[in-house]
């Protein structure tokens, strides 16, 4: 059940803090949900405590840290330092989706609609190949530029239509326009029992639409192990020898795991990188043997929802997923 009232929210904070006690490698992304469950249960200082903690602590993701930090800070009266933490994402210009679209809502929110526009616009900039498929992680970069340039009642350009498209994909009963109209909120106060109706109809598709990302908290994460962790994993366990051929097949087989489920409509998909201390503390959690295959999505699953899984495919320019240091698209995405 998910958490509905104050209290609730403050009860699956303290639960994520004891979780991060006990899973120190994984303390930033529980962290991060405690907090995010305290600005719920309006413990807006507390929470920014722990973004404090966090951005101390030189976390994998600062950006998205100080977004967040910066959304929470101008909710409760610290606006001016707010600002100070946007300019400074901005500046930073991270390659990842989430740290822009926290700044581009928060902006939106406090009616800076302008800015919201150029985050969005900056974000795009950096995340949207020039061609090919639309990534998973700009589409809602996309959605939400839609949505503010609907407010400002700016016709549609280039982008929009891509945005268009995308959610028609997914959701071709309700165009974007529609679910952004600026007039639709006064349609609820209406009298006129049809326009209640057509209201009720779009804000179920919204719904629906919500209800489905909500379903996938969490990539669909396929496991990948370093070559120097491979090896000690088939020495300790040669019975996952048949699983793992060579290291060389197994991130052959990665990619093109990936690309299957991409092609058949999958999204949200990540990698995530085992290790076999790791894997070894998981099987004895399950009480099952490490050599058992059938063990190993579940633990790909796990560290998904610790939030230990990347993206793929990886943001334009950004590293592969398989650790080299060259760029995706000159190694696995080729």
């Amino acid at each position: 059940m998910r958490p509905d009232t104050p209290a609730d929210h403050t009860a699956e904070a303290e639960r994520l803090l004891r979780t991060a006690e006990r899973y120190p490698e994984d303390d930033e992304q529980l962290l991060l949900q405690a907090a995010a469950h305290l600005e719920l249960a309006g413990e807006r200082e507390r929470a920014s405590g722990l973004y404090d903690r966090l951005l101390a602590a030189d976390p994998e993701h600062p950006q998205l840290v100080k977004a967040l930090q910066a959304a929470n800070l101008w909710e409760y009266g610290h606006e001016a330092e707010a600002r100070a933490l946007i300019a400074g994402i901005r500046i930073a210009a991270p390659p990842q989706p989430a740290p822009w679209e926290v700044v581009a809502e928060t902006l939106e929110a406090h009616d800076e609609l302008d800015a919201a526009h150029a985050c969005y616009d900056e974000a795009l900039a950096l995340l949207l190949p020039q061609d090919g498929e639309v990534p998973y992680a700009a589409r809602t970069l996309l959605t939400g530029r839609h949505r503010v340039r609907r407010l400002q009642g700016r016709e549609h350009d280039a982008h929009d239509a891509l945005a268009d498209r995308v959610h028609a994909a997914r959701t071709p009963d309700v165009s974007l326009d529609e679910l952004h109209d600026p007039g639709r909120l006064w349609a609820l106060g209406s009298d006129n029992p049809e326009e209640l109706r057509a209201e009720i109809a779009r804000l179920r598709s919204e719904l629906g639409s919500y209800r489905s990302a909500l379903s996938r908290p969490f990539p669909v994460a396929v496991l990948h192990w370093s070559a120097p962790e491979l090896a000690e994993l088939l020495a300790a366990y040669p019975e996952l020898a048949a699983e793992y051929p060579s290291h060389e097949a197994h991130l052959a087989t990665i990619e093109s795991s990936l690309r299957d489920l991409a092609a058949t409509g999958t999204e949200n998909l990540g990698v995530v990188t085992g290790t076999l201390p790791s894997y070894e503390a998981f099987a004895a959690s399950e009480s099952a043997s490490p050599a058992a295959v059938s063990l190993l999505p579940q633990y790909a699953t796990t560290l998904a929802a610790r939030g230990r899984a990347a993206a793929w495919p990886p943001a334009q320019g950004a590293r592969c997923w398989c650790g080299a240091d060259g760029a995706y698209r000159d190694c696995h995405g080729r």
